[in-house]
Parts: C-alpha cells; structure tokens; sequence
C-alpha cells in the first residue's frame, strides 16, 4: 500500500525531515471537527512535530495539552501521510511524514498552555476548505468514509 503523498518534491532541493503526529477530534454528535489556527491564519488538525525520543501517542498526549488543555484517547490509526512544503517561517523546505489517528474520547483538563492558537469546531465540509495541508485534508476524508458521511 503506497503512501498517500502531497506538496511536490522539487529535484534538486534539500528537504529537512520533520515528523508529525495529529488527530481527529469530533464533538459527541460527530458534526463538526476541531481545528487549531495558527497565529498566520493557517488552519491544521490538532497536534504537531515528534520531539526527539517521543513516540505517537507522547507527542498527542503533549501536543493536545498545549494546544487544546484536552485529555485524549485514540481509537483508529489512519494511516502515514506524507507532504512536501516550504516554511517561509522558517526558511526551510520540509520533508513531513504526518501520523494521523481518531479520537475517540476526549475531556478538557486544563487551559491551553499554547496562548497564540485559534480554536475552531468547523463542519467537515469546512475543514475540507480550511485546512493549509494536503495530509490534513486526507486525515479528514479518512475520518468521513469511517463515518460514512457526505461532503
């Protein structure tokens, strides 16, 4: 099974590698989707880079705290990812695996420690339309045919 590969490699250019680990978090009537928009507009599901010595599940433990204040128990393993881009940010051109899971439960424990991020519970549909990353989106599209929902 090949995997799913968005951004287009250019031949010639350097690519640093950074993993990821995010997820899909539905409200309890599984309608909408929470998104976290970063302080440049840019939407992305919630989670973010592994950090040396990290395996999936202790980046999404950290990376849910930081971001959202939320306890998390995933329950399906979409699958690898992976996205080209550039990070005018950071000057950098990315080579980016991205492993994405649904969350099944969820509660908020505590305030977000990350001040800088937007929030935002969004349709499928409008996530589909916000979401900056191919992979993202694919997570997305996972997520519905597991819901057998239409956009």
């Amino acid at each position: 099974m090949s995997v799913p590969t968005f951004g287009e490699k250019n031949e010639g250019t350097a690519y640093k590698a950074r993993h990821g680990a995010y997820v899909v978090i539905a409200d309890e009537q599984n309608e909408k989707i929470i998104l976290v928009q970063a302080p440049n507009g840019a939407y992305f599901l919630p989670g973010g880079e592994i950090e040396l010595g990290e395996n999936h599940l202790e980046t999404i433990n950290r990376e849910m705290l930081e971001e959202l204040g939320y306890e998390v128990e995933m329950t399906t393993y979409f699958g690898e990812a992976l996205e080209y881009f550039y990070s005018r940010h950071r000057d950098t051109y990315y080579e980016h695996p991205g492993y994405f899971y649904r969350v099944g439960h969820w509660r908020k424990v505590a305030e977000p420690t990350e001040k800088t991020n937007v929030l935002a519970w969004v349709t499928p549909t409008e996530a589909l339309q916000l979401l900056k990353r191919g992979s993202h989106r694919w997570a997305i599209e996972q997520w519905l045919q597991q819901n057998k929902k239409e956009i």
